[in-house]
């Protein structure tokens, strides 16, 4: 079973930064996406970063030059460094893991990100 266990949410103030961190156990399958989605009361989840085990990223327009992902693929651990945080910024952030030898995605239980402005 897989299991997605995040970390590093809470409060700051407008320009501050933070980092989550989200550890994958279980069987999980080299090959792999893992990152962040947000969702901020009342709207849709979406795309915060993604990283393949390749170490190809995504982000949105909305986040790009400010918040930054890595990882560890020997430890199944992916960061997301956040910096220069908006009062928009403020959502519930959940960890993302896809594996082509899934038969589904799996989420963590998600962490609050809030930003003061």
């Amino acid at each position: 079973q897989v299991q997605l266990v995040e970390s590093g949410g809470g409060l700051v103030q407008a320009g501050g930064s933070l980092r989550l961190s989200c550890a994958a156990s279980g069987s999980i399958f080299s090959i792999n996406t893992m990152g962040w989605y947000r969702q901020a009361p009342g709207k849709q989840r979406e795309l915060v970063a993604t990283m393949t085990s390749g170490g190809n990223t995504n982000y949105p327009d909305s986040v790009k030059g400010r918040f930054t992902i890595s990882r560890d693929n020997a430890k199944n651990t992916v960061y997301l460094q956040m910096s220069s945080l908006k009062p928009e910024d403020t959502a519930v952030y959940y960890c993302y893991l896809k594996m082509s030898t899934a038969a589904r995605n799996y989420w963590g239980q998600g962490t609050q990100v809030t930003v003061s402005s």
